[in-house]
């Protein structure tokens, strides 16, 4: 028994929409995607659903599980795991009903989830994490207000290495977390905004630390994905070999040339950058993360402003982490990336869900799933949506206009046609 959605206008993720089209799908992969009137004919026991709308399932990645209620290093830590993995549980469900059937998670609990999502355990939606976030002693990822013996501390309880200094701990390290499972491997290649006492426009891991990590990564078919604020970070994360920046805050004509040239993706994190600002210590937020995330704002808006006009490849990304409102950015309003793509960053509509969808799978490289098109072959991942969202982006950030979500060919999530 095959599903057939029938939608007015059918987003394949890459290319131009289709005016009546439809999609096809009896198991976890599509069988055809096209006009309708090219479809093969419909047998009795079919279930057709028409929509006004039909995208493949969306991507969002740069997510974070960690299970916090605001946004502090120290509220992670003094969290309990538990507690945090319950949290994160909750919220890899809430991340399916919003539309995001695939998330990249850059760090926290989601090589754990990942396990239970994949034996069907608990709802959630695909998960490629990457354990923890390599950060040398000092840098970005080190808790500076915590003694550093402490910091090593919690990161053997959950399993993960601690601050790496020097090739040979770089190696360790990325040996650990592909014990985990990591899928990817991410590192703090600059400063930051949410740690105490390091410059977002400061390189952190040396050259050499740099090229252990990404040649470690490389030997099993890992990519590296680099926070980068800064240039100088930016800059050699891509010599090194990195193939996604992540925020990429003061990103310019250079590092755009160099990121072309490598072939690396940008995930520019607008949402996490304008909520920390409009939020302020409303949001919870300490005083030293309120000044940097005002000093990286405006540069971030016209890097990214300057990515998009020299065509630098995007995947939409929201560095979400928070499990209630309390925090910035929380679970369930990953979609809102969309508007600040368009509307402030001057992306088109069918722009930025290319990012959310094609773009996504790319962002791991060899790791990458068939998935985010609408494709034959490819992941019946699929959503199914109450209006346009090429004539109103906003509606991929309202859940009750996700009227259908199926994740590899399984109905996930059922709202009524008519919200």
């Amino acid at each position: 028994m095959a599903t057939r959605v029938e939608a007015d206008v059918l987003i394949p993720g890459s290319g131009e929409p289709i005016t009546n089209g439809t999609v096809i799908w009896d198991g976890p992969t599509i069988s055809y995607a096209g006009p309708v009137e090219s479809a093969p004919p419909a047998s009795p026991s079919d279930t057709t659903v028409k929509v006004p709308a039909a995208l493949p399932g969306l991507w969002d990645t740069h997510t974070h599980f960690v299970g916090v209620r605001k946004f502090s290093t120290e509220e992670m830590v003094l969290t309990s795991n538990w507690v945090g993995i319950v949290r994160a549980t909750r919220d890899a469900e809430i991340a399916l009903r919003a539309g995001f059937t695939s998330v990249r998670e850059l760090g926290g609990f989601g090589v754990y989830l990942a396990r239970a999502v994949n034996e069907g355990s608990i709802v959630g939606p695909h998960i490629y994490a990457a354990g923890i976030q390599l950060t040398p002693t000092a840098g970005h990822g080190d808790m500076h207000m915590f003694p550093l013996e402490f910091v090593h501390m919690m990161a053997r309880e959950l399993g993960f290495p601690g601050p790496c200094d020097g090739v040979p701990e770089c190696l360790s390290a990325v040996r650990q977390i592909l014990r985990l499972g990591a899928s990817v491997v991410k590192i703090m290649a600059s400063g930051g905004v949410m740690s105490e006492l390091d410059s977002p426009l400061h390189q952190e891991f040396s050259d050499e630390e740099l090229r252990a990590i990404v040649d470690e990564a490389a030997r099993a078919e890992r990519i590296v994905a680099a926070h980068c604020h800064g240039k100088a970070g930016i800059m050699a994360a891509l010599r090194a070999g990195a193939k996604t920046i992540e925020h990429g805050s003061y990103l310019d004509e250079e590092a755009a040339d160099l990121m072309l040239e490598k072939g690396a993706m940008l995930v520019p994190t607008r949402l996490i950058v304008d909520q920390m600002v409009a939020r302020g210590e409303a949001g919870g937020l300490p005083e030293y993360m309120i000044r940097k995330a005002r000093e990286i704002h405006q540069h971030h808006r016209e890097a990214i402003r300057l990515a998009i006009r020299r065509k630098v490849p995007i995947a939409l990304g929201t560095d979400i982490g928070g499990s209630s409102d309390a925090a910035p950015v929380y679970w369930g309003i990953n979609g809102r990336e969309f508007g600040l793509l368009v509307d402030d960053l001057g992306m088109t509509p069918l722009g930025a869900i290319e990012a959310a969808t094609a773009n996504g799978p790319r962002t791991l490289g060899p790791q990458a799933p068939r998935s985010g098109m609408l494709l034959e072959g490819y992941a019946a991942d699929v959503l199914a949506v109450a209006e346009n969202p090429l004539k109103r982006i906003a509606a991929l950030a309202e859940p009750e206009k996700i009227v259908r979500v199926w994740k590899d060919g399984k109905l996930a999530v059922e709202r009524p046609l008519s919200a």
